[in-house]
């Protein structure tokens, strides 16, 4: 199961973005978000967010 960024949580400082192995994280516009199709579910982004912004689907 992919995991998902809660908009609203996220402060923006890109650590998920840098942490991600499979380069499944984006950012538009400030805004982060986790393409579904090519994240593995390794749990990399949500253990290192310093807001616990990243939860599984």
């Amino acid at each position: 199961m992919a995991h998902m960024i809660k908009a609203d949580d996220c402060i923006g400082c890109g650590t998920c973005l840098d942490d991600c192995p499979t380069e499944a994280i984006s950012e538009k516009d400030e805004v982060y978000t986790i393409d579904p199709e090519l994240c593995t579910d390794c749990g990399t982004c949500a253990e290192n967010c310093p807001v616990e912004a990243i939860e599984e689907k």
